[in-house]
């Protein structure tokens, strides 16, 4: 059978998720019979209950699990934390044959896989590996690099301007790429900005919009040594705000680490998100690009030392769209400066 499907409905059920995990991967499963059709599906949701993906399939099918095949987006886990190994309860399910897309990198979880083929359940994994990796890349790299997922947004002018001489900046994106970060923040678990804009805007950072279906809204974090008054609104009681002050960017992550974050969503000025580029902490970065041209004003990157075309930032194209006219492009960061001139 191709499970392709199957497992496209899966991930998109795993992006439902995000925002409501952390620190636990986002991850969808799907319950298929022999014929393909759905009989039932799930996603893991912190704000709902502690159940995982699979479980909530598992709930929802009942006895009709038996003999079926569940498809996931990620290796089953083997452990027993805050709840039972989901190995167990698809082996007591009867369930025939699971599908799923990435395998489990932690140590903690790892080993699914062996216990379910131990037994005598059919596993067959990598089916849309890259498509659910991606998904699901903010936890998979707070498990490869031990530190949260940074996405750096900014919007510009098309030529890279975030403010005009004079300091204005808003709004330099339409009301279309505006509503669109909002989605992106609430499926955050942080935001991220330093002392520098907190003084000078007095952002909220709170994602507009009702908060359906979450049960919080992601926690605010300014970082930098710079006082800021107790009267800013990131002090108040619409989410809880962390206040890093240091310039140490590894105290940084391991505050974030400690609050249990995967994915911070940068929206600092040019200081902050270009130290976090020099350290190697940025991963990501959304751009929203107005159709206008200012010729001089604040730049969103600063100098970060390339004298030469070799000595560029080679950023991975990963999409692009157009939002009421201004174009939103994703780049995948790499923090390799080109070398031989491709």
């Amino acid at each position: 059978m191709d499970y392709t499907v199957a497992m496209q409905r899966a991930i998109a059920l795993s992006v439902k998720g995000l925002g409501k995990t952390s620190p636990n991967p986002i991850v969808g499963a799907v319950i298929i019979d022999s014929a393909g059709s759905v009989i039932a599906d799930g996603f893991h949701n912190r704000s709902a209950s502690s159940d995982h993906a699979e479980i909530v399939a598992l709930k929802s099918a009942g006895v009709a699990a038996s003999g079926s095949t569940l498809v996931v987006t990620l290796e089953p886990c083997d452990h027993t934390g805050k709840t039972g190994p989901c190995t167990q309860a698809i082996i007591d399910a009867g369930i025939s044959t699971v599908v799923y897309a990435v395998t489990d990198p932690s140590k903690l979880a790892a080993g699914g896989a062996a216990t379910l083929r131990s037994a005598g359940i059919e596993v067959i994994q990598g089916v849309l590996g890259q498509e659910a990796a991606y998904a699901n890349r903010a936890w998979l790299t707070s498990i490869e690099k031990g530190r949260p997922f940074f996405t750096w947004k900014v919007a510009t002018t098309l030529d890279g301007k975030v403010a005009a001489i004079d300091g204005t900046s808003q709004w330099i994106s339409n009301l279309a790429s505006r509503t669109d970060v909002q989605k992106l923040r609430r499926e955050s678990d942080a935001i991220l900005v330093g002392t520098s804009t907190v003084i000078r805007d007095d952002p909220h950072l709170i994602p507009r919009g009702e908060l359906v279906g979450y049960s919080k809204n992601p926690l605010r974090v300014i970082c930098g040594e710079r006082s800021i008054p107790v009267s800013a609104r990131v002090f108040d009681d619409a989410a809880p705000t962390l206040l890093v002050q240091s310039r140490d960017l590894d105290f940084l992550v391991q505050q974030l680490q400690s609050a249990d974050i995967n994915h911070v969503f940068v929206e600092a000025g040019p200081t902050l998100t270009n130290a976090l580029l020099e350290r190697g902490f940025l991963d990501e970065l959304i751009i929203y690009q107005a159709p206008a041209i200012l010729g001089a004003g604040k730049s969103f990157a600063l100098d970060f030392g390339a004298t030469t075309l070799e000595e560029r930032l080679n950023l991975e194209h990963i999409s692009t769209q157009v939002l009421g006219g201004d174009i939103k492009s994703v780049y995948g960061i790499t923090f390799q400066k080109n070398k031989d001139g491709a």
